[in-house]
């Protein structure tokens, strides 16, 4: 059975309105790169090393990384050789095949995606991330999406630098039914985080959310004011907090990489969130974030209403991406 036809059996045991985000999601990265790819396929005739060549700078161009792609490329070379591939059209099933093994690694471990929560405890999901990248927000349907699932959230306004910051956090509190424990903006946000911890303990929370600051002086205040957030919590709560996301903006492609490497050397990054993947063509960043920092992406924004954050699923974003290709093939 060819991997297309796995993939696509495997799909249709997730729901089809989550698989039908991923696909809508990712129509940007799609046309862009299954269209490269389809001309790529129609030029060469047979697999050759300028075929593999061309594949490269596309997967390069689709930000995937060009650590990730070397890699990619030399698994390639030697599956069509095992494989005795000699039609460029059986090349794109190997691909696909090969992106879900580098993301999901040999460990083949989904649980990775999950988020670290566990009942009967105070759960603390610290956010991270520079200005900008949607952290407010994906904040807000997170708590959404617990609060929907049965767990009740409080969320705490740790971001006391950026003007608006807390009344933002409040807006999107109301929107989805929690509350906010807040200070005054310019306040210590350790101090905020001393009362959030306090707070969700006496009303026997189960998932508290933590906004931070992202952007100060600079970077070396940032990063050493995260710290101090984090020591709080850790003082309070033992092995809190047990979830650090970091919060990217897709759409800024290898910048977002660096804010990664930034971040995950001053906090211990557990996760990654990845906004506005719908509005970018270079969805690849997913697999560069995975292959080149070994962090998973937990969460992905597939769109503006408060339901568009998913959980992140290989086969669901590989099949979005690749979706297309798959339907062509059988017509055929």
């Amino acid at each position: 059975m060819s991997f297309f036809k796995k993939l696509k059996e495997k799909i249709t045991q997730q729901t089809d309105s989550v698989t039908e985000k991923f696909k809508e999601g990712l129509t940007k990265t799609r046309d862009s790169f299954a269209g490269k790819m389809n001309d790529l396929v129609a030029r060469y005739r047979k697999v050759d090393e300028e075929f593999f060549e061309e594949l490269e700078e596309l997967l390069i161009s689709a930000d995937v990384g060009v650590a990730t792609v070397m890699d990619l490329i030399d698994e390639l070379k030697m599956e069509v050789k095992r494989q005795n591939i000699q039609d460029t059209k059986e090349v794109q099933a190997v691909i696909s095949e090969k992106l879900v093994e580098i993301y999901e690694g040999s460990d083949n471990d989904e649980s990775l995606n999950k988020l670290e929560l566990q009942a009967g405890r105070l759960n603390v999901v610290l956010f991270v991330g520079v200005n900008g990248v949607g952290k407010t927000t994906t904040i807000g349907k997170l708590a959404h999406k617990l609060k929907s699932e049965g767990n009740s959230v409080l969320l705490a306004a740790g971001d006391t630098f950026r003007a608006g910051a807390i009344e933002q956090l409040e807006v999107w509190g109301e929107r989805v039914g929690v509350d906010v424990i807040k200070q005054s903006e310019g306040s210590d946000p350790a101090a905020v985080m001393y009362d959030a911890v306090q707070a969700a303990k006496a009303r026997n929370v189960d998932v508290l959310l933590c906004d931070t600051a992202g952007r100060l002086q600079n970077k070396v205040n940032l990063m050493k004011e995260l710290e101090k957030v984090k020591r709080v919590i850790e003082r309070e709560i033992p092995g809190a907090p047990h979830e650090v996301l970091l919060v990217l903006d897709a759409t800024t492609g290898q910048n977002a990489m660096t804010q990664a490497k930034q971040f995950s050397q001053a906090t211990d990054v557990s996760g990654i969130v990845l906004t506005k993947l719908d509005g970018t063509a270079k969805g690849g960043i997913v697999l560069a974030i995975k292959g080149e920092l070994d962090i998973p992406v937990k969460f992905v924004g597939l769109g503006e209403k408060m339901d568009d954050l998913q959980e992140f699923n290989t086969e669901q974003y590989v099949y979005g991406l690749f979706s297309g290709i798959i339907e062509a093939q059988e017509e055929e």
